[in-house]
């Protein structure tokens, strides 16, 4: 484990696997230790990978100021992360919510991003488009299990505590894949959430033209979206490709919002391309 100093000034931590070409690895929840990430299928191979612990997540302590927790503002974080590494830019993988400060950063240090690589990303915040969520989710109703869970998590979450919030949302964890199996179990077992993280993450608004800035990264994104992520959808997901003038969107059959759980060769296929071909421009 290895620390920095933040925007602020605050130690902050992150995790160090591997050698190689430098990926800043992102996890979502939000407020979700990024245990639950693994080893994204083997896209950490050959790699250095760093992981950060966000703000009240792990070994990164609680923000005095809860504004610091917003993901707005921990892109900055992020780019004190990259000077501490050394990068002139950074290339970021980032899932669910941590594509909210992945996007974040494109948007504040545009001239800093080398790549992002988004994996199953909430959309509907930036992109006007009807969502096919439902349509995904009435395909799996009538799953007793399924319908149990969706029920619960259409539910307000009652919850006021790291253990509380944790336990509410892996119970409604069979929505996020597209099967229930022993590997999709144990993978929704890791990586408990942070009830401060979670609620700070969001305390501070994006600027009302955040989608018009994304269209100030020249770098290449591409954005992975599972065909049956009932949590996000497709349509929105692969709409917000096409904010990023070299955005491209593929969508992964038979995935869900976990596709390196649920298919991991496809998974790895797809983002093993585009890093390597990014890599090359």
């Amino acid at each position: 484990m290895t620390t920095y100093r933040g925007a602020d000034g605050t130690d902050l931590h992150y995790e160090e696997h591997g050698n190689g070409e430098v990926l800043v690895v992102l996890a979502g929840g939000a407020g979700r230790h990024p245990d639950y990430l693994g080893d994204l299928a083997g896209l950490a191979e050959d790699r250095r990978v760093i992981v950060p612990h966000l703000r009240s997540v792990g070994k990164s302590p609680v923000p005095d100021d809860q504004r610091h927790g917003s993901f707005w503002y921990q892109a900055r974080d992020l780019d004190a992360l990259r000077r501490e590494l050394h990068l002139e830019r950074i290339s970021l993988v980032a899932h669910s919510a941590g594509t909210r400060l992945a996007i974040a950063y494109g948007a504040q240090f545009a001239d800093h991003v080398n790549r992002m690589l988004l994996i199953t990303p909430p959309a509907d915040y930036l992109v006007d488009v009807l969502s096919d969520r439902e349509e995904i989710r009435a395909r799996r109703r009538g799953e007793s299990l399924y319908d149990d869970a969706l029920s619960l998590l259409l539910s307000s979450a009652d919850a006021d505590s790291d253990e509380s919030l944790t336990a509410w949302q892996r119970a409604a964890a069979p929505v996020g894949y597209a099967a229930w199996g022993d590997a999709q179990q144990e993978h929704a077992r890791l990586g408990a959430w942070s009830y401060r993280a979670a609620a700070d993450f969001g305390s501070v608004d994006p600027p009302p033209d955040l989608a018009t800035r994304l269209g100030g990264v020249a770098a290449p994104v591409l954005v992975l979206a599972g065909s049956d992520d009932g949590l996000t959808g497709v349509a929105p997901v692969v709409a917000l490709a096409h904010l990023f003038p070299a955005g491209h969107a593929s969508v992964i059959e038979a995935a869900g919002h976990y596709p390196w759980v649920d298919q991991p060769e496809r998974f790895l296929s797809s983002a093993k391309m585009f890093l390597t071909e990014s890599a090359t421009r």
